[in-house]
């Protein structure tokens, strides 16, 4: 096998987690030609990556069948021997299949995976297995019968702009999260934040559209002590800046991942979500802290809804702070 495409199109956590099939590839075939197709925002998570050759960007947010036309071209000038698609939806499976690559691999639930030459079951479910774990079935054949480690790698450009930060000791939180049940509370978050020990210095990660609410329980904590970083950092700086903090508290979220990567201490909090559906944090020093109330309408999905459906949100409101408290 002489060069691999690996395609997943998803969101930043999907992402990461599909860089333990790369680490994998790249251990048994260190002289092949490895590239990855992902969506447009997630490629800084590859900046000086060094095994990628090169890192396919897909922009959904425009031209859509255009773009993925032009890729389609290029996927199939580069005939690679493997592709293996870890994306589950239709346009997908379609360019794996017009693709031209000799072997084609991907889960069943892919509407084109009939004409994969191998799929694999896909089953989430509660104490299945971890996603690295199913991810690894789809090269199982072609390297071993463990999964590797997700990975990201940071340069010392990333820990040079973060360098600022890491003169004190300091711990990391990400409090938001796209789906409103996979977030704690803002109220439980200002409870928290305003028992930390105000000479502990608290930095605030997320995206620009994260700032309001980082501003919030800034503001309203009255910690002394608070920076909000949302949207002044790339995906790989944050990543840089969790490694070396004292803990970082996220919610079931891209954060969580950047954590895994890197092998960071994480304090990880499941609302409506649950670890057991296989996306839980990878860490040595990881903890999920979760409800003890036996609550019939968790989980309530897989991803997390816009609101609760039940109206009370109680999954997240019975965690209480001291759970998070003692994690410091």
């Amino acid at each position: 096998m002489n060069s691999f495409l690996v395609i997943q199109t998803a969101s930043i956590g999907d992402v990461i987690l599909a860089t333990s099939v790369l680490e994998k590839l790249h251990k048994h075939y260190p002289d092949a030609r490895i590239d990855m197709l992902i969506k447009k925002g997630n490629e800084g998570l590859f900046s000086g990556h060094p095994f990628l050759n090169e890192v396919i960007i897909w922009d959904k947010s425009k031209k859509k069948y255009y773009n993925i036309l032009r890729i389609l071209y290029g996927i199939k000038h580069n005939h690679y021997d493997v592709i293996i698609n870890i994306q589950r939806f239709a346009i997908t499976g379609l360019l794996t299949v017009l693709s031209g690559a000799k072997y084609k691999i991907g889960f069943d639930k892919n509407p084109f995976s009939l004409f994969f030459n191998k799929r694999i079951k896909h089953t989430i479910k509660k104490l299945n297995k971890h996603e690295i774990e199913r991810n690894h079935q789809l090269i199982a054949d072609l390297t071993d019968e463990k999964p590797a480690a997700v990975k990201l790698y940071l340069s010392q450009n990333e820990y040079s702009k973060i360098s600022q930060y890491t003169t004190r000791d300091y711990l990391c939180i990400a409090p938001a999260s796209i789906w409103f049940t996979k977030q704690y509370p803002v109220e439980k978050w200002i409870e928290f934040v305003a028992e930390i020990d105000p000479d502990l210095y608290i930095y605030f990660l997320g995206s620009e559209q994260d700032y309001d609410i980082c501003k919030e329980i800034i503001n309203r904590s009255k910690h002394s002590n608070c920076l909000n970083l949302t949207g002044k950092l790339t995906l790989l700086e944050t990543t840089a800046l969790m490694k070396k903090a004292g803990m970082n508290f996220v919610n079931d979220s891209a954060p969580l991942h950047l954590a895994s990567a890197v092998n960071a201490p994480v304090t990880a909090i499941y609302c409506s979500t649950i670890p057991a559906f296989g996306f839980g944090p990878l860490s040595d020093n990881s903890v999920v802290v979760e409800t003890d109330e036996d609550l019939k309408c968790r989980p309530c999905g897989l991803h997390g809804f816009r609101e609760c459906p039940e109206g009370h949100y109680k999954c997240a409101y019975t965690i209480p702070k001291e759970k998070l408290l003692i994690r410091i």
